[in-house]
């Protein structure tokens, strides 16, 4: 049975583990990229595990003391009101497939314990059933715009430029 809960530092080894298998899973040249690019896909650094620690929106997911994935996400003030907003989900090959949609049902529990009531993520395909069992509304697609020289190796599919429609002013 899995069982979610907030992470320590002691859980920090196999949450950069799990990480570094779901990268190179996805992208099975990832030992082969460049350092920076290695480093820019991976959400696991230390500093970055600090920060997911103290948000009290991030939580792992194990099974019989074996992890299966984390939900990786944080508190941000939008101005007028706070949301929370999921940065990353890493499952275990072989995860069981309720793994993302309970670590999404424990995220949107701690906002709403923190009277905060968005939460805002990805529909990645990991994510795409947890949507539905949580009911979310879908506002478009997720995008990020990388710059600099991660622009050329970052990971998704990058969108190409639309061609001109003729909608522009011709003044």
């Amino acid at each position: 049975m899995l069982r979610y809960r907030i992470f320590t530092p002691d859980d920090f080894p196999a949450l950069e583990a799990l990480d570094l298998a779901v990268q190179r899973r996805a992208d099975p040249a990832f030992d082969t990229l460049d350092e920076r690019e290695r480093e820019g896909r991976l959400r696991t650094s230390l500093p970055a595990l600090k920060f997911f620690e103290r948000s009290e929106h991030s939580f792992l997911a194990e099974e019989e003391g074996q992890l299966m994935g984390v939900l990786l996400a944080q508190a941000v003030w939008q101005g007028d009101k706070p949301v929370v907003m999921v940065v990353q989900v890493l499952l275990a090959e072989g995860a069981p497939g309720e793994a993302a949609s309970g670590l999404l049902h424990a995220c949107v529990k701690s906002a709403y314990d923190a009277a905060v009531y968005e939460v805002h993520f990805p529909v990645t395909p990991e994510l795409e059933s947890a949507a539905h069992n949580e009911e979310a509304h879908l506002l478009g697609r997720y995008a990020v715009s990388y710059l600099g020289s991660r622009h050329q190796t970052a990971s998704g599919e990058r969108l190409s430029k639309m061609p001109n429609t003729g909608g522009e002013s011709k003044a």
